[in-house]
């Protein structure tokens, strides 16, 4: 049972406002950011906009009263220590490709990746790992539609091929 305390009525607000980013969020990558610099969050946070992506520093407290109003489990071990949550909204890779690609880049040590929530369920590092290497909403929806449109004209062809052969053309 996770450990959950008397909440001020001020912060009733800052709860329920976690809670709504928490049920609308595609997925949501737990950081820990001990040791960054104003400049590196400040640069993060400019990437994560830019993705569409909220990067957002709360009180660990007040993240666990709202996971618990959510029905969220196994996440209390994570909220120790300063955490950053980084909510993605219309696209669940965003994040964590975020994320993952400016500790690559930088080769960061004060920013780790330590879990996750995707689909209202705790996820792992590796899971969320694997989603930053996976390909945006976008991409994917080209490469379907791609496929697609190969097969609908491979397909007219036989059938025009078929017409002619039929009708004597070739």
């Amino acid at each position: 049972m996770s450990k959950v305390h008397e909440i001020k009525p001020e912060k009733v607000a800052v709860v329920a406002d976690i809670v709504e980013k928490l049920k609308n969020a595609q997925s949501v990558t737990i950081c820990s950011y001990s040791g960054l610099t104003v400049e590196q969050v400040t640069n993060l946070r400019k990437l994560c906009r830019a993705e569409d992506v909220a990067y957002v520093v709360l009180k660990n407290r007040l993240v666990l009263r709202a996971l618990n109003e959510v029905g969220i489990t196994g996440l209390d071990d994570l909220l120790n220590g300063p955490n950053a949550f980084v909510f993605s909204m219309k696209d669940a890779v965003a994040g964590p490709r975020v994320i993952n690609e400016y500790i690559e880049k930088n080769k960061l040590q004060s920013l780790k990746i330590t879990g996750g929530i995707l689909e209202g369920k705790a996820i792992d590092v590796a899971t969320v790992k694997y989603l930053a290497t996976l390909p945006s909403r976008e991409v994917m929806l080209a490469r379907l539609l791609g496929c697609m449109s190969n097969t609908v004209a491979s397909f007219v062809r036989v059938i025009d091929a078929y017409r002619k052969k039929l009708a004597g053309e070739e």
